[in-house]
């Protein structure tokens, strides 16, 4: 008896082991089963396009032919833009046969492909030298007539050759390949003199030696690009000549390259004839082309001791950032030449999308080795003296990782649609404002979910990939354009070329997370390639993942990348995948790195540079749930993501489209499980197997925000039409109120983190069919609405502020200038007495106070960041066209945030009305403000008023310390109320937070009220402990007012300077009791 239960036990034990081995994730056979596959998918191209398409570019899959440069139609840009006529898909499939080369079945058979690419390609280009050696079959070199794109050039030839040399002398590892260090230092060598003809290089098992054959040819390609970089921008022109640069086919006028080379002599009328052949030339580049050169050019210069190419493609990669928007957002298009964007719109995809790629890793590749200076015997010496030098700071690891960092807060507060959204995913903004343009994802953005696993972002990169897994679950492909808002495919852009960004996130996840599902994810595209893309002669790319219509084209990055990131994800012990060192792999796949020991003869250290930045702390992976070897299988919104890609509504699948046969020369292997979902649609990957699906699996409920549309009735007198509406610097400002529409969505409080109702606030994010961006805000003036509206309407509910109210001031532009232009020690010119103010101190004071910049451009400044409380540049309109000067200065009129004061001794504000900061219908400067005489008391603590000063100052404005708020109160006299008596306490206050505050804002120069703005976060209200009495310790009769600005001595300055002083008290606006958070009446 005992013997049986023993059995039973075994027998039991032995079945849930097994179980949970399937559990716990994709069976070791069935991996290395999905490694050969992808071997053979890499293997069924390459031999392909060596067979029918090399020497050429690129290989026609369905016509079993060579696709070349369409040198009959230049303006072909798809095509001419890649294709140089230099073999480029043998130099973007070195790297991967490297790689291929580690693999444990046929690693000799790729170690063999590799070492004949880079013999064969010798043979055809030369090995780079000036030597006779130097000359190929086809050129020497790249010197070769093709009008070719800087950016693509960059990352597929020289990111190849570069890639394949770090291989071929062992930098990179390729197992059982090590060459002797003797050999593998002379092939490393940029300048070999130190050998004197004591080496060799690498003897291969063909006979061919490499001795930096590949290195040669890089620079010999990098030097021909170099014609690009020198604009006045620092940005590259978009396209070069491989043999005649940027002086022919294309021509840019404006290249000191031409205005050194002038077409003179007898063949001038040919040479201006060649040059303007193909013009007009764009100069409109974008912000990945110009900004996603760094790691190859850095690269470059480390291999041969040259700092000039690192230099210039750090340079681009600034050149881009400096022109952000103020949101930090950068947009597509820019003019190589102005510097201007071309286009508004911005996102993640197409166009921007590498730029953050290197913005990160060029942090993680520059960790390590040192920055070489330029070679004085370069040709291209002539023109290092072109450009100032890059200082310390953006030369270093830390900026380009603080480019991330402000990028990807940036991103994630204006185009990251998460929380409060259905699933997470990233819309097309609008540069300046991040409002919505557009609801399209498009298939380069996929890349994003593995950038973000590099940075440590991994939460965020698994909830985008899953709604990119969907859609690939829905098309078995990742059309160019999918809508998000329509969920259809976008203008027709329903083609899927092979591209590898979603296969290499995939890849990130799954070597962050080792969560099977990412396995799985691997195995659908795989399947999904086998079944649809598979020809004769090669992949093919899919024209339309609709109807799985063909294209005749195998781009060389499908087996560059796309099988080279499938065959690492299958390949656990790669030593790429075990690597510890600081490398990247560059946007078009292909891995850099700098190597520990640079060739440079001369070094220029890098000087550490202290610049705070927020430390990155990468975040746990994610845990499998209990008996369930997969954590995105078990969440709970992996319904939401299929939902928004539509998955509930597809349809059944059909019939297997294809035989069931095992692999062979002249076709793929097709199984069951390449043709068939367990699941039908209802979990994604459809490869997916039930065992990793929880069976106690439970979604979360479908998010749905509220909205509210408001729109009011056009009146009759009223603007109605885009005239009503006018865009100011950071909103809409609304000039009638007749027909407009408001539509709101209700958004998690901004001013905290709770996610109660109590906390939830409306937020108008459309007004009249125009996006508006998160941060921007409706302005609405009081002409327009107080006399309108009812004010207890519960849609639009109007709400005054008790706390806050803000302080109006004119001030005299030439004051401040000349305080700010007055650097003698004299004491600052008294305000124009015409002018009407009275001003007066309580002490002579010299203020020696930094000046105030009243600049046009400062003042620009002071609105952005007034804009809170709106502050408006007004000008007097007293010059008539007469040609005479102006009679009367321009005035400035400011805004200074001010607190309410609180306790048993506060008093209502003065009964007057508010001060105008904005008009719809006539000039402010001639709507003089309440007050014009003011008086400085500093303290007031040790020291009482005379009457005769508070019967004849309106304002009083104090410092605050010394004493309390009351004892201040109670060293001004009693006094008879009068027209020009003491009506309004002003405190000045400056503490430790408030100047914290204004010394890290990034405010540019200094600008008046800034202070003040920027210390508003910090403003308390003045507490009155005790009722107000007078300094006879008797009950005041007529309560003073008391409200207390922030800002310091600034503040205290610029008061000093007002012509005239009022008041604006706050309003909010509520709908149905939630507040509207960016609608503000001014």
């Amino acid at each position: 008896m005992s013997n049986l239960r023993s059995d039973w036990v075994i027998t039991w034990v032995l079945l849930l082991s097994s179980w949970l081995a399937i559990a716990q994730g994709m069976r070791i056979d069935r991996v290395r089963e999905l490694r050969k596959e992808t071997e053979n998918m890499f293997y069924h191209g390459f031999d392909n396009y060596i067979q029918h398409a090399f020497p050429e570019d690129e290989l026609r899959p369905l016509t079993c032919r060579p696709l070349v440069r369409d040198r009959d139609n230049p303006a072909h840009a798809e095509l001419n833009d890649v294709l140089g006529n230099y073999s480029l898909t043998l130099i973007d499939s070195l790297s991967s046969l490297a790689i291929l080369a580690s693999s444990p079945e046929d690693g000799q058979k790729a170690l063999g492909y590799f070492q004949k690419g880079v013999e064969d390609f010798v043979t055809l280009y030369g090995d780079g030298s000036d030597s006779p050696a130097g000359q190929g079959e086809r050129s020497r070199g790249f010197d070769i007539n093709s009008k070719v794109q800087v950016f693509e050039t960059v990352i597929r030839g020289l990111g190849g050759l570069l890639s394949a040399h770090l291989f071929a002398v062992g930098d990179l590892p390729i197992v059982g390949y090590n060459p002797s260090d003797r050999d593998a230092a002379f092939a490393k060598a940029w300048d070999k003199s130190s050998f004197q003809g004591d080496g060799h290089g690498i003897m291969w098992n063909t006979g061919f030696v490499y001795d930096g054959q590949l290195l040669r040819l890089a620079v010999d390609l990098g030097n021909r690009l170099l014609p690009a970089f020198y604009t006045d921008t620092g940005l590259p022109y978009p396209r070069v000549n491989l043999r005649h640069g940027v002086q022919r086919q294309p021509f840019y006028a404006n290249s000191p390259l031409n205005a050194d080379h002038p077409c003179n002599g007898s063949n001038s009328e040919r040479c201006q004839k060649s040059r303007w052949a193909s013009f007009p030339e764009t100069t409109e580049t974008c912000s990945a082309g110009a900004g996603s050169l760094v790691l190859e050019f850095t690269v470059l210069s480390r291999l041969t001791g040259d700092g000039r190419y690192e230099e210039l493609a750090k340079r681009a990669f600034w050149a881009v950032w400096a022109r952000r928007s103020e949101i930090g957002l950068i947009g597509s298009g820019i003019d190589a030449e102005s510097g201007r964007w071309v286009h508004s719109y911005t996102g993640i995809g197409a166009g921007i999308d590498s730029f953050f790629e290197y913005a990160f890793k060029s942090y993680v590749l520059l960790s390590s080795g040192e920055r070489p200076p330029h070679n004085t015997s370069s040709p291209w010496h002539h023109l290092d003296d072109y450009f100032l030098p890059l200082g310390e700071h953006e030369h270093s690891a830390q900026a380009f990782l603080e480019v991330w960092q402000e990028s990807h807060a940036s991103i994630k507060r204006h185009l990251y649609r998460g929380d409060g959204h259905q699933h997470p995913h990233l819309i097309q903004g609008d540069i300046f404002t991040g409002a919505t343009r557009a609801f399209w994802i498009d298939s380069l953005s996929a890349f994003y979910p593995g950038l973000l696993v590099l940075a440590g972002e991994v939460d965020e990169a698994v909830g985008i990939h899953l709604l990119t897994t969907a859609i690939w679950n829905r098309f078995s492909g990742l059309p160019e354009r999918w809508n998000v808002a329509t969920g259809n495919i976008e203008q027709g852009l329903a083609w899927y070329g092979g591209r590898p960004e979603f296969v290499e996130s995939t890849y990130y996840l799954y070597r962050a997370t080792k969560d099977p599902w990412y396995l799985h994810v691997g195995e659908m595209v795989l399947s999904d390639l086998k079944r649809r893309c598979w020809t004769k002669c090669g992949w093919a790319g899919i024209q339309d993942v609709r109807n799985g219509e063909l294209n005749d084209r195998m781009e060389s990055f499908f087996l560059g990348e796309t099988a080279k990131y499938m065959f690492l994800l299958f390949d656990f012990e790669h030593p790429l995948n075990k690597l510890d060192q600081p490398f990247v792999f560059s946007t078009e796949g292909h891995p850099l790195l700098i190597p520990k020991r640079s060739t440079a003869l001369h070094i220029r250290r890098q000087t550490p540079v202290g610049v705070k930045s927020k430390e990155p702390v990468c975040q746990m992976a994610p845990l499998p749930p209990t008996l369930v070897g997969s954590s995105t299988a078990a969440r709970p919104d992996v319904f939401h993501a299929a939902n928004l890609a539509r998955l509930h509504l597809m349809p059944s699948r059909d019939v297997p489209e294809g035989p069931l046969v095992e692999y062979a020369q002249d076709h793929p292997s097709i199984s069951v499980s390449d043709l068939s979902s367990p699941t039908n649609y209802t979990f994604y990957p459809w490869t997916l197997p039930p065992e990793l699906i929880p069976f106690n699996g439970t979604s979360a409920p479908l998010i749905s925000r509220p909205t509210l549309d408001i729109s009011f009735p056009a009146l009759p007198g009223m603007v109605v039409g885009p005239g009503s509406l006018e865009r100011v610097r950071d909103g809409i400002l609304v000039k009638a109120i007749g027909g407009l529409r408001l539509s709101m969505v209700r958004d998690v409080s901004v001013s905290g983190t709770a996610k109660s109702s109590d906390n939830d606030e409306f937020r108008v994010q459309v007004i009249n069919n125009m996006p508006l961006g998160k941060d921007e805000k409706v302005y609405l003036s009081r002409e327009i609405t107080f006399d309108v509206l009812d004010p207890t309407d519960p849609n639009f509910t109007r709400v005054r502020d008790s706390t806050k109210i803000d302080i109006v001031i004119d001030v005299l532009p030439e004051l401040l200038r000349r305080r700010n232009d007055s650097d003698d020690g004299l004491e600052p010119a008294a305000p124009q007495q015409a002018r009407g103010p009275i001003i007066h101190d309580s002490a002579l004071v010299n203020d020696n106070s930094g000046g105030v910049d009243p600049s046009i451009s400062g003042m620009k400044t002071v609105l952005s960041s007034l804009m809170n409380s709106l502050s408006t540049l007004l000008r007097d309109e007293a010059h008539v066209e007469t040609g005479l000067p102006p009679q009367k200065s321009s005035i400035l009129r400011l805004m200074i945030p001010a607190a309410v004061s609180t306790g048993l001794g506060s008093a209502p504000l003065p009964d007057v009305d508010d001060a105008l900061t904005v008009s719809m219908t006539g000039d402010l400067s001639k709507r003089r403000l309440t007050w014009s005489s003011i008086y400085f008391a500093d303290e007031l603590c040790d020291h009482r008023l005379s009457r005769e000063i508070v019967q004849n100052h309106q304002i009083l404005v104090l410092r605050r310390g010394g004493c309390s708020f009351s004892e201040k109160l109670r060293n001004i006299p009693a006094y008879p109320p009068s027209r020009q008596s003491l009506k309004l306490v002003i405190v000045v206050s400056h503490t430790n937070e408030e100047e914290q505050s204004w010394e890290t804002a990034d405010s540019g120069p200094a600008s008046p009220g800034l202070a003040a703005v920027h210390a508003e976060r910090h403003l308390v209200r003045p507490h009155l402990d005790e009722s107000q009495l007078t300094a006879g310790g008797l009950p005041r009769r007529h309560l003073l007012s008391m409200v207390m600005v922030g800002g310091g001595e600034e503040t205290y300055t610029l008061l000093r300077q007002a012509t005239g002083v009022g008041i604006k008290r706050r309003y909010s606006v509520r709908s149905q009791g939630v507040p509207i958070h960016n609608l503000h009446i001014v």
